[in-house]
């Protein structure tokens, strides 16, 4: 299965860095990844309502240029569905089964994503009903793929 994450912005924090290193070393077993940066729109001081919707439609363009046509598209989202690790699991077992052997994960910058980039999603998943930075849900998610890729294989891994 080839699961392609594109995320807007870049990692900054060292710590953040190391953590989506290890993950993404350990998903390598399981799956091809690839985890594509997307720019973050330029702002100045504290954005308006519309330049908000400006700099968000500005991302999804750039988003929806990024995904693979024939892409299963998952966007990380507040308002999606609470699946548990298990459910997830099942999922992406599921998806790969029914053919859909390439799955994307959006994961939106700070504003979070356009109307566009969220209809072109076949579902949209919240980890949390906590708000953690984009930056923190890149490691968050793909500690939650390699959790679902260890229960698929029925190996051990902590609780």
């Amino acid at each position: 299965m080839q699961i392609l994450i594109i995320a807007v912005g870049k990692i900054k924090e060292k710590y953040l860095q190391d953590g989506i290193a290890e993950y993404s070393k350990r998903l390598r077993p399981y799956v091809k990844l690839n985890i594509l940066e997307i720019a973050d729109e330029r702002r100045t001081g504290r954005p308006t309502p519309a330049d908000q919707k400006r700099i968000m439609e500005a991302e999804g363009t750039r988003i929806l240029g990024s995904i693979p046509q024939d892409s299963f598209v998952i966007v990380l989202d507040i308002q999606g569905v609470h699946w548990s690790s298990e459910t997830l699991a099942e999922h992406l077992r599921q998806y790969e089964i029914a053919g859909k052997n390439s799955l994307s994960f959006i994961i939106g910058g700070d504003l979070g994503l356009s109307d566009a980039v969220i209809a072109r999603s076949n579902v949209r998943l919240s980890l949390s009903s906590m708000t953690f930075t984009h930056q923190m849900v890149r490691q968050v998610l793909l500690e939650q793929i390699y959790r679902a890729c260890k229960i698929n294989h029925n190996e051990p891994y902590h609780k």
